[in-house]
């Protein structure tokens, strides 16, 4: 269940959207809105079918003991991307018709944990370029934050760069915890 909060500003719902989670519409006016550190986001569209989708993964991959790919988690961006584009196809998109906005990988980590941003950065080129779905904006790496606010009905996304201030550092803390728990239960390295 997405979070929905009340924007006055706005005068509209804002659907929030935290690590781990990922979200589609078929015909709605929704705003999406996201806090992202080192993770990613992906904000896909099919215009010719009216179905939008968004998710928020953390870490590219996550491999089982027999060193193939998870299916079950959408805190790992191949399965975040698997998952929103199932659920954008039972709502009746079609992945042809699929286009793509990618933000984040912010390095905003200790120096020695920054090659997680940098790894999930390579990982969402490496899958959109494999699925061969085009890009239509792209706001990555850097060492900042972002606040984003995805606009369904005509596929506007807005970023707000956001230095270390506390609610990064909220996000920061999870994404910390998160990795810790990821490299105490599998032993998890990074080549990168």
């Amino acid at each position: 269940m997405v979070k929905k909060n009340f924007n006055e500003e706005l005068n509209c719902y804002i659907h929030e959207i935290f690590t781990g989670e990922c979200h589609a519409t078929a015909g709605e006016n929704v705003i999406y809105s996201t806090l992202l550190g080192s993770c990613i986001s992906v904000c896909l569209k099919d215009s010719c079918n009216g179905v939008a989708g968004i998710n928020h993964f953390m870490l590219p991959g996550k491999f089982s003991s027999n060193g193939r790919q998870s299916y079950n988690d959408v805190r790992y961006g191949w399965s975040a991307m698997e998952t929103l584009i199932r659920e954008m196809e039972r709502l009746g998109a079609r992945r042809e018709h699929l286009k793509a906005k990618i933000f984040g990988g912010g390095e905003v980590l200790e120096v020695n944990l920054n090659n997680i941003a940098r790894a999930n950065v390579d990982f969402i080129n490496s899958y959109i370029a494999e699925e061969k779905i085009p890009v239509e904006a792209l706001d990555v790496g850097g060492n900042y934050g972002r606040k984003l606010f995805y606009y369904t009905r005509d596929f506007t996304v807005y970023i707000k760069q956001i230095k270390m201030e506390r609610n990064l550092k909220e996000t920061v803390v999870r994404e910390k915890k998160f990795l810790q728990q990821v490299r105490q239960s599998y032993s998890y390295t990074d080549d990168t």
